[in-house]
């Protein structure tokens, strides 16, 4: 495969970068890398295991072998993540208006947990309250909880972002509320359970909808059925009520006629202004039973130190979690057929910043301001090793000028399209713009925007801390089939009908992007209405 970066050279020219200097990126070491970490030897890289062991060592011998820094002040390639593993056994009974108990059944009906590191936690004969979608959003003047005492409480919501219908084009969303048909901030499990904590909820279930949610319950079940994960803390994680949980769509139908009421002619009502908590009237018993493990996880970060005076002390930061979900010794089948091997998500976005990490020690001089990589862990845990980094940033946040997340790469051929994900919240679009056009390439928004793709990955917690972002996305129709089938199931394996070249273009777009925030005078900036602007 010819060069990756061969077809960059007039745009490297102009930052006086010479052909001789260019680095070779091909699909081959691409997907050697890959094959690597998706291997059954690294166990499914689930932290706080043996694959975490494999992962961490093999990410550091890269990083050496390329010549890259230590990213931690104590000169290792580690930081340490303080984690709790927290494996739950929950049991959840209701009774209905009829005075008839229900057992719901734990995985098939429902899924809840804790992060709290308690060895029991009871919410004991708790009554139940519907709050719609569980939104506060004064810029689109709309409250949910309307004020209402829900101390002790246990929430019911549904998933994402009420659609609104256009009062012009009633069959298509209003793009003034909610994005329209994008998923917002508002719509994301993450804020729903966060809101529920702050009203003093002891649980909360958000209705899951195949539908709505873009993926099966099965994906709920795969990522939250198991040993969770939370930062170690000596105060409770003020994210998430003592019990969040999911309730299955068809079960959340049954809990709604136990009240006599209708989950249909309330979602309806949910979707105005006007709703306020209902309370169903039934009351609820939800325990869990938690095994309880400290761990010790890690980023593995890396550097290249700027070769500007003053601009050395920023940094660009490029970001990919390194973990997936291990193994899953209740399946049927072999060993290699319990891995959760994790190729595209996310041993190809970790290939990719050694990649990446490889272009930029071929360049004959380092740019301006410091290059750091990022091998996060616990992403799939609720991106908590990008959480604790932003927390304990390895440069100062305020003097962080871009984060590039790779999550997943395109392994289905050449596009024409860039899609961007978050695309319109910050003036990094332009650095894009800028390296796609030289590739004869056009950068169009997130084609699944209902998905929110901006607000599953690592680059959250970055723009949260107000650090603009780049992320990528492959288009719709190529993620279809992978996200039907493989997504966070033992199948995301590496395929022999793989194709690399698109996946080399953006690691390509990547590099280009990063080393012109490292060379440029000005930061990236949030644009006005982003919800994340600095203060």
């Amino acid at each position: 495969m010819k060069s990756l970066l061969s077809t960059t050279l007039l745009a490297l020219c102009a930052c006086q970068v010479h052909a001789t200097a260019l680095p070779k990126i091909d699909g081959a070491g691409l997907l050697e890398q890959i094959t690597t970490l998706a291997s059954d030897e690294f166990e499914g890289r689930a932290p706080g295991t043996q694959g975490e062991t494999m992962t961490i060592d093999y990410l550091q011998q890269q990083f050496k072998k390329l010549g890259l820094e230590p990213g931690n002040a104590d000169g290792s390639f580690l930081q340490k993540v303080p984690l709790v593993g927290i494996s739950s056994h929950p049991t959840l009974s209701y009774t209905g208006k009829d005075g008839k108990p229900t057992q719901l059944r734990f995985g098939d009906d429902y899924i809840a947990w804790t992060v709290r590191a308690d060895k029991q936690l009871d919410v004991a004969n708790s009554e139940l309250v519907f709050v719609g979608y569980g939104i506060q959003a004064p810029e689109f003047k709309w409250d949910d909880y309307k004020g209402a005492d829900l101390k002790g409480k246990t929430l019911v919501m549904l998933i994402n972002d009420p659609p609104i219908p256009d009062p012009r084009h009633p069959k298509l969303l209003d793009p003034a509320m909610f994005g329209g048909n994008a998923l917002t901030w508002y719509g994301r499990w993450n804020y729903k359970f966060e809101m529920a904590a702050k009203q003093g909820a002891a649980a909360a279930l958000i209705v899951h909808d195949n539908k709505t949610a873009g993926y099966p319950y099965e994906f709920v079940v795969n990522s939250w059925g198991r040993e969770n994960f939370a930062l170690r803390s000596k105060t409770p994680d003020a994210g998430y009520p003592a019990i969040p949980g999911w309730l299955n769509q068809e079960r959340a139908s049954d809990l709604f006629k136990a009240a006599g009421l209708d989950l249909q002619q309330l979602k309806e009502q949910a979707q105005t202004r006007g709703f306020k908590p209902v309370p169903l009237g039934i009351k609820i018993n939800l325990s869990t039973l938690n095994a309880i493990r400290e761990i010790t996880s890690h980023n593995v970060v890396a550097r290249i130190t700027g070769s500007d005076p003053l601009l050395k002390n920023e940094a660009v930061v490029y970001s990919a979690h390194w973990d997936h979900f291990g193994i899953d010794e209740s399946l049927p089948g072999p060993r290699t057929q319990q891995i959760f091997h994790g190729a595209v998500d996310n041993a190809s976005g970790v290939a990719a910043l050694l990649q990446i990490a490889r272009a930029y020690k071929a360049l004959p001089t380092a740019p301006k301001r410091t290059i750091l990589f990022v091998a996060t862990t616990a992403q799939e845990r609720g991106l908590l090793g990008a959480q604790y980094y932003v927390r304990h940033p390895l440069v100062p946040l305020g003097k962080t000028v871009l984060n590039i997340n790779i999550d997943g790469l395109n392994m289905w051929g050449r596009t024409r399209d860039v899609e961007l994900s978050g695309m319109g919240k910050s003036t990094a679009d332009e650095l894009v713009a800028t390296v796609a056009a030289r590739q004869g390439r056009v950068v169009k928004p997130d084609s699944n925007i209902s998905y929110g793709s901006y607000y599953r990955g690592d680059q959250l917690e970055f723009a949260r801390a107000g650090v603009p972002t780049i992320y990528l996305r492959s288009s719709a129709s190529k993620l279809l089939n992978y996200t039907a089938h493989q997504f966070h199931t033992v199948h995301d394996t590496v395929q022999p009908s793989w194709n690399l070249s698109g996946a080399v273009d953006d690691i390509t777009l990547l590099f280009q992007a990063g080393y012109q925030a490292a060379q440029g005078k000005d930061q990236p900036k949030w644009k006005d209405g982003a919800e994340f602007q600095r203060r």
